[in-house]
């Protein structure tokens, strides 16, 4: 099972909730805390977010994201705040005004979960191996 921690910072003129919302729009099976400007969640779950990759047909994105982050068996991403709020998914490599919400995804086979969750496609349909 993966270990996803997902992380974004709270500015003083954001409200903490609305933060949190936007972390579980994405990771809604989260354990999350709030403490020091920073809120950190935690789950095992990537089952909504695949699932939004893919009616988004963001896919080859996220591939390329996964594959970009990889270190060892983690992979680190960062997502807008503001679009995941909105239940969405918009990859982000500079610093916004207003934060962003960075991702680690831990897993002993993690080629594995990259394949899983965001597989090879050909014509923007998945390739089965």
């Amino acid at each position: 099972m993966p270990l996803v921690t997902v992380k974004a910072p709270c500015l003083p003129t954001e409200d903490v909730e609305k933060v949190k919302k936007a972390i579980l729009n994405l990771f809604p099976d989260s354990m999350i805390e709030a403490s020091g400007g920073m809120i950190e969640a935690k789950t095992g779950s990537l089952a909504r977010f695949k699932e939004l990759i893919r009616s988004y047909r963001i896919i080859d994105a996220t591939r390329r994201m996964l594959l970009h982050g990889k270190q060892g068996n983690s992979t680190t991403f960062m997502i807008n705040k503001q679009v995941a709020f909105i239940g969405k998914v918009s990859y982000v490599e500079e610093k916004l005004p207003l934060g962003r919400i960075e991702v680690s995804i831990e897993d002993d086979d993690l080629d594995r979960l990259i394949d899983e969750v965001a597989p090879i496609t050909v014509n923007g349909e998945e390739v089965l191996s």
